[in-house]
C-alpha cells in the first residue's frame, strides 16, 4: 500500500491510502488522538498494516483534487546516519563514517512535502542536496535485535536531507525549516520487497548527480534500526534516514531536485532563494570540504567493476 498524508475538502490533516489516481480516505481508522497527525494516529493503531477489508465503503477523492502533506506532518524525531556510504566518505576526505559518528538528529520542524519548496537562508554560505532512502517506524521499538528489526518499521519514503556546508553542527546546519522534504508516500514493506535491491537516484535539473544502490550502505536498515533503538526509542512515526551516497552537491535558487527510489517513489522539490540573508555564524571555512565538483556517476559505476 502506499499511504498519504493530505488536505481536502473534507478538512486538514487528513491519511489515505493511494490508489491509481484516487485516495481512499482512511482518517476513519485513526486512533483519535489528540495533538497528532493522522498519520501518526494512523500508525498508532495499526503499525502501518491494514485489513483492504477496512477500506470498504471509505470515502474517496480524486489524486489530483488534494494537496500533499508531508508524509509524517509531524514526526517525533528524525533519526540521521552521517557519511553511511563509503563513496560518499571519500568524495568528503572524511576520516571517519557512521562506525565511529553514530546517528544525528534533525528538527521535526523541517519537514516539507512534495511539490513543495526548500528555502534557501542565507545569500553567503553553500548549500548540497543529498537524496536518502528513509524508513518509517510503526511501532515501539527499544533495544531491538537487528534480525528483528523489520517487524518495527512501517514502510519506506524518499527523503532529501539539505545541508549547510560548515563547522557548525550537523543537527543546526541540515535543520532550516524545509530542509528535510520527505514523501510522498509511505510504501508499506510488503510493495517494497528486498531493500538491499533497491537503487536511489537524485537529480538537480536534468543533471543525475547520485545513482547508487541500496546494498552499498556501511550499516543497513537492521543494523541502524538495532544501533538507534539501543539509545534511544522509536516510536510510531518517528523516520529514520540512511544516509547519501556520493554525488553531493550545491544547489541554487531556481533548481529543481528529484530523488527517486525504485518501488518506493518520486519526491521533487524546487529551491528558492526569496528571503535570504547574511548568514550570522561564521562556520563557512570550517568542517568537512566537499568536492568543488559533483562527483561524476560514471567515475563510481567504472570503480564498482
Amino acid at each position: 500500500m502506499k499511504l498519504l498524508s493530505f488536505h481536502s475538502d473534507a478538512g486538514r490533516n487528513r491519511v489515505g491510502i493511494v490508489s491509481a489516481d484516487t485516495v481512499i480516505d482512511a482518517t476513519s481508522l485513526t486512533n483519535g488522538a489528540h495533538g497528532i497527525s493522522a498519520m501518526r494516529q494512523l500508525l498508532q493503531a495499526t503499525g502501518g498494516v491494514i485489513d483492504e477489508e477496512a477500506l470498504d465503503g471509505l470515502p474517496r477523492v480524486a489524486l489530483a483534487d488534494v494537496e500533499v502533506a508531508p508524509v509524517v506532518p509531524d514526526p517525533g524525531k528524525i533519526i540521521a546516519a552521517p557519511v553511511n556510504y563509503r563513496d560518499h566518505q571519500a568524495e568528503m576526505n572524511e576520516d571517519a563514517h557512521i562506525d565511529a559518528l553514530g546517528v544525528f538528529l534533525k528538527a521535526p520542524s523541517s519537514v516539507t512535502a512534495d511539490g513543495t519548496h526548500v528555502a534557501l537562508p542565507y545569500t553567503d554560505r553553500r548549500f548540497d542536496q543529498e537524496g536518502e532512502l528513509a524508513l518509517i517506524i510503526g511501532r515501539t521499538a527499544r533495544n531491538v535485535a537487528p534480525d528483528e528489526a523489520e517487524s518495527f518499521i512501517a514502510g519506506y519514503t524518499c527523503l532529501l536531507d539539505m545541508t549547510m556546508r560548515g563547522g557548525e553542527d550537523r543537527s543546526t546546519r541540515k535543520s532550516f525549516d524545509t530542509f528535510t522534504p520527505v514523501g510522498p508516500y509511505l510504501v508499506t514493506k510488503d510493495e517494497v520487497g528486498a531493500v538491499s535491491t533497491l537503487r536511489l537516484r537524485t537529480q538537480v535539473n536534468d543533471v543525475m548527480r547520485q545513482d547508487a544502490d541500496i546494498s552499498d550502505l556501511i550499516w543497513n536498515v537492521p543494523a541502524l534500526i538495532g544501533y538507534i533503538s539501543s539509545v534511544m526509542t522509536l516510536h510510531p512515526g518517528d523516520i529514520v534516514t540512511t544516509g547519501t551516497p556520493a554525488g553531493i552537491g550545491q544547489v541554487h535558487d531556481g533548481d529543481t531536485i528529484t530523488v527517486e527510489i525504485d518501488r518506493v517513489g518520486r519526491l521533487t522539490v524546487a529551491v528558492t532563494a526569496d528571503g535570504a540573508v547574511v548568514c550570522p555564524t561564521k562556520g563557512a571555512n570550517r568542517g568537512p570540504k566537499p568536492p568543488a565538483e559533483v562527483t561524476p556517476v560514471r567515475d563510481r559505476a567504472s570503480a564498482a567493476n
